[in-house]
C-alpha cells in the first residue's frame, strides 16, 4: 500500500472509529467535498463541522476499498459502505475521486455510489 492509499483507508476508518483528529490531519485547508448525493463542504472548519454532525446520529459499521487507480495527484478507489443511519441499516458501493496536493493532503474528494443490489433488466 503506498502513502496515499494508507491515508485514505486511514480516513474511511476514521469514520468508522469516529476519530476526528484523522480528518482533520488528512484534509487541506482549502480543500472541497462532494457527497455522491450532492452536498458540498468548503474548507477544512466546514468538513470537520459535517463530519463531527454527523457522527452525533449515524455510526458507520464498514467501508471497505477494493482497488486503486492513480494518475498523478488523484488517486480514485472503489469501495462498500455500511452505516447506521437513525436506526436503519443502508449500505452502497461507491467511487471517491480524491486529489492531493504536494504535501500529500486531500484538496478534493468526490464521492459517487452505486446501489448494492445490481438489476438485469434484460434476464
Amino acid at each position: 500500500m503506498n502513502e496515499r492509499e494508507k491515508i485514505i483507508a486511514d480516513y474511511f476508518n476514521s469514520w468508522i472509529e469516529k476519530d476526528i483528529s484523522v480528518p482533520a490531519n488528512t484534509f487541506a485547508g482549502g480543500a472541497v467535498y462532494i457527497e455522491s448525493w450532492g452536498p458540498v463542504y468548503r474548507g477544512l472548519d466546514h468538513i470537520l463541522y459535517w463530519i463531527e454532525d454527523w457522527n452525533r446520529m449515524h455510526s458507520v459499521i464498514e467501508w471497505n476499498i477494493y482497488k486503486f487507480y492513480h494518475i498523478g495527484n488523484v488517486c480514485i478507489c472503489e469501495w462498500f459502505f455500511k452505516c447506521n443511519c437513525y436506526g436503519d441499516i443502508s449500505e452502497f458501493n461507491g467511487v471517491s475521486i480524491i486529489t492531493f496536493n504536494d504535501e500529500n493532503k486531500i484538496v478534493l474528494l468526490k464521492e459517487y455510489k452505486s446501489e448494492t443490489q445490481d438489476i438485469f433488466p434484460y434476464e
